[in-house]
């Protein structure tokens, strides 16, 4: 039987997490759509919380950006997620990107973390 991307995307993904759990540190976990990216940041041994989120349907970020669904966006939600991370004491993440490439929108978004003060 043949797998599909998203199959493949979902191994790649709990293989992941099957690791950061043995690390034990937080997660900065990223979801996107076509038109929207979303990030959190999960705290947990054994029931996941998420202690800061953020997401391209925020004002502060509209106002930022012409669409929410592109590079640019992703950067900026990148600046936003790492300023709350580090207003709720959190400077040391590992980075879970959901099974995706590391590029475009993704790589935008990890980039402009770094740049802000996130360590992963």
């Amino acid at each position: 039987m043949k797998t599909s991307k998203k199959d493949t995307r979902l191994r790649r993904s709990r293989s992941f997490r099957a690791k950061n759990r043995r690390l034990d540190i937080p997660r900065l976990c990223v979801h996107k759509t076509p038109r929207h990216m979303y990030a959190q940041i999960i705290v947990g041994d054994i029931s996941d919380k998420t202690v800061v989120s953020a997401s391209t349907l925020v004002d502060s970020i509209i106002g930022k950006v012409k669409y929410t669904g592109n590079v640019e966006a992703a950067g900026v939600l990148g600046e936003e997620i790492a300023r709350l991370a580090l207003a709720a004491g959190i400077k040391r993440v590992a980075f879970d990107r959901s099974g995706h490439k590391y590029h475009g929108r993704v790589k935008a978004l990890a980039d402009k973390a770094r740049e802000a003060g996130l360590e992963f």
